[in-house]
């Protein structure tokens, strides 16, 4: 499987261990590019994004409907065995669920949970969905899509921004949004995480107004990981595409040297 990796090279010298930054459901590497990508590659480290099969410019969406969470573990699998060095990992949303699966059976040196899929699965988040937006739940039950739910500006929105990002920052990430697969949608519910095969060290940094995963939701997922949750103030769900990502890429920079990476 051809899986797009996108690479900022460090620059200002060079930390010994890379770092990879696995994106969420709907989205691509690209929601690294702007921001995360050129920041971290400015403190030293090497810094590298993928798009899981069926996404960005990867191999697979003809596939996307059906590829399960273990496939998007495989596709992380796969790039870090061509890197020479195992890198740190950041997992964003349904990406925050693929790093605690591939943590389950693979070492790291550190990683990041970044407004991640608890521990408890999105069943909570579906039902919430479906209440606000029944007709538009059905639909994509009825079709095995998941795009209607993102599909319109003002869900799109509702799911990932805050109210002050700028129109023309939002018109660019919106466009770019795309369908996710049903089958990884079913394995949030159903195919949940478990902390207790875990050994790495652990950061959680999550949005105090995420209307995906509730405060709650994160603390919880981070004392199961020893961990405990940093949620940024006025910031939504996309932390990395919001106007306070520096503030939440500056948290995790002041982590890793604390783990000495």
């Amino acid at each position: 499987m051809k899986i797009e990796l996108i690479r900022h090279p460090a620059i200002n010298g060079r930390r010994s261990t890379p770092v990879l930054f696995i994106h969420g459901a709907w989205h691509g590497a690209w929601c690294w590019e702007d921001h995360f990508l050129p920041y971290f590659a400015a403190q030293g480290y090497d810094a590298y994004a993928l798009s899981l099969r069926g996404h960005g410019n990867s191999e697979g969406r003809e596939g996307l409907r059906w590829w399960s969470i273990s496939d998007y573990v495989d596709d992380v699998l796969q790039i870090v065995g061509q890197m020479s060095k195992v890198p740190i990992l950041v997992g964003h949303s349904m990406g925050g669920l693929i790093v605690q699966k591939y943590l389950q059976s693979h070492r790291v040196p550190a990683a990041v949970l970044l407004a991640p899929v608890p521990i408890t699965g999105i069943m909570m988040t579906a039902l919430g969905i479906a209440r606000r937006h029944f007709l538009i739940f059905l639909k994509a039950l009825s079709t095995l899509s998941l795009y209607p739910v993102v599909g319109t500006p003002e869900l799109a929105r509702e799911a990932f921004f805050s109210e002050n990002i700028s129109a023309a920052k939002f018109e660019t990430y919106y466009k770019r949004l795309q369908d996710e697969s049903f089958r990884g949608f079913l394995d949030m519910i159903f195919c949940l995480p478990k902390p207790e095969r875990v050994q790495d060290p652990i950061l959680l940094v999550g949005a105090m107004n995420d209307r995906i995963f509730s405060q709650g939701q994160m603390e919880a997922t981070a004392k199961a990981y020893h961990s405990k949750a940093q949620l940024l103030t006025n910031t939504a769900h996309d932390l990395m595409l919001e106007d306070r990502w520096q503030d939440a890429a500056d948290i995790i920079l002041n982590w890793l040297k604390e783990q000495k990476l």
